[in-house]
């Protein structure tokens, strides 16, 4: 590797690469076309990206400045100190833009009758209101606590939310919190004939917080909450002795909640003596103190809707939009011998995920299906899913689950759905000590006579019920022989704990993904200007590949990159990256599938994968690229791409400098999402309600639930 290279202008840091998505997320919520309701989201999701940015990186460069004060980072010559500090410069830059917008969309919504209140805009019925539900419905669940010598101050618990204040207790001033409960909804609606009005619960809370400490006057008082690190490794030599996989996850979680504390929220300017209090006993200095106008939480964004009258919604909110059941089954029989005879592409979320789960639903109960595996990374808080294959294994059909323990904020949901699986009769695989499981796939396995006929299903998204309705993402089902051959092999590998198995049509990190997509780029490269090379990923970072498509670019090869997030490479450098473009688009729905086409014409090659181009998919994961071979579903993709270019509305272009600029050309306003929406055909079908009763049995409130839905 030439590490020069990297130092020659065409490269920029990951950290700034990803603060800068944040930037165009809230983009979105300053876009005076967005409904305003989807505008206040926006704010929320930033405050989400920002929270976990923090938790993540910023955890991982304060480790690296530690043990590796002077080691360079190549792509921009950055030390981690240096790193961290451009970090909280960002990062302040858009806390102030952030309440410039909130500002902003709180006045619009309170002209449009959604009103926001704090306690001092309450009237003296709506205090009376509220300080009877505190005290009925909000003060049971309360712990208040004090600091002193006999209480020293517990490890507060990140991302919780804390009403704090200085007491005078006992003729001495201590320092007093009390959590808020985080099992009750945000906010609190109050009584009206006068639009919406409600009041945050972490206000009433902060409010009544001095009824706690009776008798005890709070001096002053404020709301906070902390962000730690989550860079925990589970291999860490703190959990060799701990030999079952599940406990060992779950001590991690225990540990991450003793993590440092990288950054201190609060919600007003603290006195001098409230401030060295916080920053002395959280160990933090005054850069990780940032002040916020915004509510501490701001869930309740995507609650509101549900307090709308319908007339609010139809302004307020993007119009409804249900995903289509593809119009390439036929849903009044078994879908498995379908696949069999044609290969099926689902696009999320135009199109549902629901034939998916119907296909593992009728395998369940088919007396023929002998085996379901199927690797899982993350699931829907309620998923479908697990109940399919819960009832698959209790009919007798062996199941193999690969769950990956170590999908980062899903731990213990995937802890809780492993049990569940296993006491079903699952049979549970965990993936690899020093890689995980990133790959989305499964196979079903049927037997027709004495002939064994198999299904696969290979995708970019996880098989989680609700972001395949938010994120986009395809879904590829087939019984080509190739592929189900590579898949069978595939999950042989994993229940044996092989890494390094071979395939022929599939590529598998960490062992074959980065060499054959290194030898593709080569091979456009040597085409010169007749080389294409088109990618929709989420984020670059691989220095290798990095390199190869800036030699490819520096051949003449037309190189287009959708590229949502992290992007590690600069566009158009002039004499190294002139015929690399790259766009990034931010809209309704989270771009989320990754697409590889290397070559045009009889020659090109297309993949769908798991993998983004970064470090950690292509060489510390299990990733999967599977070759799309039909025709007409390579023009499905294409289409979906030609979109993604064509966007002039939600597409961001990426200057050289690693700025994004809007597209200029905007005459004809065109946003990739809304021409999917439109154009994804319907089918004229329902899903069949289960009709065997052990089926009907085993997911009865299922059933009921699905048979209210059609008699309505």
């Amino acid at each position: 590797m030439d590490e020069e290279l990297f130092r020659k202008g065409f490269t920029q840091n990951r950290e700034i690469s990803w603060l800068r998505f944040d930037g165009r997320v809230l983009d979105e919520a300053k876009d005076e076309t967005v409904p305003l309701l989807e505008r206040l989201k926006f704010i929320a999701i930033h405050v989400s990206n920002l929270d976990e940015f923090f938790a993540v990186r910023a955890g991982s460069l304060l480790e690296m400045k530690k043990l590796k004060p002077k080691e360079i980072d190549l792509k921009s010559g950055l030390t981690a100190r240096q790193q961290l500090e451009a970090v909280y410069h960002e990062a302040r830059k858009q806390y102030a833009r952030r309440q410039r917008c909130f500002k902003e969309v709180s006045g619009q919504l309170e002209a449009a009758g959604i009103h926001d209140l704090k306690m001092s805009d309450c009237t003296k019925d709506e205090q009376k209101y509220l300080k009877r539900y505190f005290m009925t419905s909000i003060l049971p669940l309360l712990s208040a606590e004090i600091v002193d010598a006999r209480h020293p101050l517990p490890s507060l618990k990140p991302g919780a939310i804390y009403a704090a204040g200085i007491l005078r207790h006992r003729n001495r001033d201590v320092f007093a919190f009390v959590m808020v409960p985080q099992k009750i909804s945000d906010i609190i609606g109050l009584p009206s004939t006068d639009g919406l009005r409600f009041v945050h619960t972490e206000d009433v809370v902060l409010e009544f917080m001095p009824t706690l400490f009776k008798g005890d006057a709070v001096r002053e008082k404020l709301k906070f909450y902390v962000t730690r690190s989550a860079d925990v490794d589970a291999d860490d030599e703190m959990f060799e002795d701990i030999h079952d996989y599940r406990q060992k996850m779950l001590k991690v979680l225990k540990a991450r909640r003793r993590m440092s504390v990288l950054r201190l929220d609060v919600s007003r300017t603290p006195s001098v003596r409230m401030r060295k209090y916080l920053l002395d006993h959280l160990g933090i200095d005054s850069d990780d103190l940032f002040e916020s106008v915004l509510p501490m939480s701001m869930k309740y964004a995507f609650s509101l809707g549900g307090m709308l009258s319908e007339e609010q919604k139809a302004k307020l909110l993007y119009p409804p939009y249900v995903p289509k059941l593809s119009t390439a089954l036929d849903y009044s029989a078994d879908l498995f011998p379908q696949i069999l005879k044609k290969d099926v592409l689902l696009s999320y979320p135009f199109e549902s995920m629901d034939p998916f789960l119907l296909l593992i639903r009728q395998a369940a109960s088919d007396p023929s299906v002998t085996s379901i595996k199927i690797a899982i990374y993350r699931l829907a808080r309620k998923a479908r899913l697990v109940d399919y294959l819960t009832l698959a294994a209790e009919n007798g059909k062996e199941v193999d689950v690969l769950i990956e323990l170590k999908a980062r904020f899903d731990e213990q949901n995937n802890i809780d759905y492993s049990e569940r699986l296993e006491d079903a009769g699952c049979t549970l695989m965990y993936g690899f000590e020093d890689y995980k499981v990133h790959s989305k796939i499964c196979l079903i396995t049927r037997m027709n006579g004495r002939r064994p006929e198999q299904v696969a299903l290979i995708a970019t998204g996880n098989f989680n019920e609700n972001t395949a309705a938010q994120y986009t993402d395809l879904a590829y089902m087939t019984a080509r022989h190739s592929i189900v051959k590579d898949a069978t092999a595939f999950f042989s590998n994993m229940m044996i704990g092989r890494l390094d198995g071979s395939y022929n049509a599939l590529l598998v990190s960490p062992v074959s993904l980065k060499p054959r997509l290194l030898d593709l780029i080569q091979r456009e490269t040597e085409k010169g200007k007749k080389g294409r090379i088109v990618l929709k990923i989420n984020s670059i970072t691989d220095e290798n590949l990095i390199q190869a498509l800036q030699k490819a670019s520096a051949a003449g090869v037309d190189i287009q990159m959708v590229v949502r997030g992290i992007c590690c490479i600069l566009p158009e450098v002039p004499g190294k990256t002139e015929h690399l473009h790259i766009r990034s688009i931010v809209g309704r729905y989270l771009e989320h599938s990754r697409v590889y086409v290397f070559g045009s014409g009889a020659a090109e090659r297309m993949y769908i994968s798991s993998a983004d181009f970064m470090t950690r998919n292509t060489e510390r994961r299990v990733e999967i690229a599977c070759p799309i071979l039909d025709a007409q579903i390579r023009r499905e993709i294409h289409q979906i791409l030609d979109c993604c270019f064509r966007d002039n509305l939600k597409a961001r272009k990426m200057k050289s400098d690693g700025r994004y600029a809007k597209i200029k050309n905007a005459q004809d306003p065109f946003s990739a999402q809304d021409e999917l929406m439109r154009i994804t055909p319907a089918s004229d079908q329902a899903i069949p309600l289960p009709q065997r009763r052990k089926a009907i049995s085993a997911f009865k409130t299922i059933y009921q639930e699905e048979s209210g839905k059609k008699k309505k």
